[in-house]
């Protein structure tokens, strides 16, 4: 394993927090909305425009101040603010990327994708709506009559493949909405994520889904571990694993592959409305190689996943993997709206460590330990955490520095070294006590099932 150079990697890069503080300004100026702004969201919005006065930007962010200052709060101004926002924020993200990639040594290919295009929509345009009345009124002011009044277009979003991603992410913020409603009676309001997902949405909505680029690759695919998200109304496993083609570094490569759910479909049984991937899900559960043929791949590194085109081979331990190629392995491009420190999740291999109220140290460096996102539908506790000799995680980015999301740990049992991975039990739980549970409360998403081919055959 490559030596992380943890006092490096611990100073935060010139200007981060200053923008930080400045967008957290503008997140706050929407908790009361920006048709009531008062001198501080008046300021924020002012200090946001001469961030970017020198790029592009400056002139319609600053005309966009001026509207929303105005009184005049179109679709328009308030896409301006939001891309004024994102640059802020993706700023932040390259100074961080940068200094990660010079503390662990780390190679990142350069981005050549296409940029985003402007996309017309009816739809889109009926979210922008949506999105300009939460604005207007601010998180403080919504209530179950407002987010409902998304339900409708979410609906119609999901027929669109082109709108998809767009569908899946206010679907999930809609959702969180409305648990929260009425948000007036909130001790605390999420502002900071309430204004990612508001301005990612808005974003979003004038970007017209290009195709991939044509590039195909084969390979082998080397498994390093599994990152499962979860809402209510969705679920994504997140593949992180390397790439071998041919000779040469290995890349670093991700595959995400997603389904709807309802929210009772919870726990170990997350992985069977993921069932349309069964040689990933063996390929996680049994640490197998795959094999890949012809399958496409974006400029940012991520897999489009198609089963029929892989072919499951020999195990292969994650652990090994990480020592021998994760440290060589290029990491990839990152595409322009995904330029958020929220979104940098670079696998690492920690080993020789220890661990002390959750943080864990190794040679002077210090990292808390995000065992709060440990998924449910796995193994990992934080107890096995804890009980931990190494470990393959992510590390990510917050605002108070970096942190480690576990994937998947090794520990020493009875003088024994055992793997623990999220994605063991991607075929169904290993533990006795746990499949027991699962059978004895029934298959939910059988159970499911058979309730829709009802509907349907009625």
């Amino acid at each position: 394993m490559l030596g992380i150079h943890w006092a490096e990697l611990a100073e935060t890069p010139e200007g981060v927090r200053d923008a930080v503080e400045m967008v957290a300004a503008f997140d706050a100026a929407l908790v009361d909305g920006v048709g009531r702004l008062g001198d501080a969201g008046t300021a924020a919005l002012s200090a946001l425009a001469g961030a970017v006065a020198g790029s592009p930007l400056g002139a319609p962010v600053a005309d966009a101040v001026a509207r929303v200052a105005a009184g005049a709060i179109g679709p328009e101004a308030l896409g301006a603010l939001a891309g004024a926002r994102a640059a802020v924020l993706g700023a932040v993200h390259d100074a961080l990327a940068l200094r990660f990639d010079t503390a662990l040594g780390r190679v990142r290919a350069e981005w050549a994708g296409p940029d985003p295009s402007q996309g017309a929509s009816t739809l889109a345009a009926g979210c922008r709506a949506w999105l300009q009345e939460l604005a207007i009124t601010g998180w403080r002011g919504v209530d179950h009559e407002l987010v409902a009044a998304a339900d409708r277009t979410v609906e119609a979003l999901w027929d669109q493949p082109e709108l998809r991603r767009l569908a899946v992410l206010l679907d999930g913020f809609a959702a969180e909405l409305h648990a929260a409603s009425p948000i007036a009676s909130l001790d605390r309001v999420p502002a900071r994520r309430w204004a990612d997902l508001w301005s990612r949405a808005l974003l979003l909505t004038w970007r017209a889904e290009s195709p991939p680029a044509p590039e195909t690759v084969s390979g082998r695919l080397l498994i390093l571990g599994v990152d499962v998200h979860e809402h209510g109304t969705a679920v994504q496993a997140q593949v992180h694993a390397l790439l071998e083609v041919g000779a040469g570094p290995a890349r670093r490569v991700r595959v995400s592959v997603s389904a709807a759910k309802v929210d009772t479909i919870v726990g170990p049984a997350v992985w069977q409305v993921l069932g349309e991937h069964p040689r990933l899900l063996q390929a996680l559960a049994e640490h197998r190689v795959l094999t890949i043929a012809d399958t496409a791949i974006t400029p940012s590194g991520d897999l489009l996943w198609c089963d029929a085109n892989a072919t499951l081979g020999t195990e292969a331990d994650p652990f090994t993997t990480a020592r021998v190629r994760l440290a060589d392995a290029v990491s990839p491009a990152v595409a322009p709206l995904d330029r958020d420190p929220v979104h940098l999740a670079e696998p690492v291999l920690l080993e020789g460590y220890r661990i002390v109220d959750g943080v864990l140290e190794l040679d002077g460096g210090r990292v808390p330990i995000e065992t709060d996102r440990l998924p449910d539908c796995g193994p990992l506790t934080p107890a096995l955490v804890a009980d931990s000799t190494a470990c393959i995680g992510l590390l990510r980015w917050d605002v108070g520095g970096w942190s480690l999301r576990p994937l998947a740990i090794q520990r020493t049992v009875k003088g024994a070294t055992v793997q623990v991975h999220n994605g063991d039990w991607a075929q169904g739980p290993t533990d006795a006590k746990i499949a027991k549970a699962l059978a004895k409360s029934g298959d939910s998403v059988a159970v499911l099932r058979e309730r829709a081919g009802r509907l349907l055959r009625k």
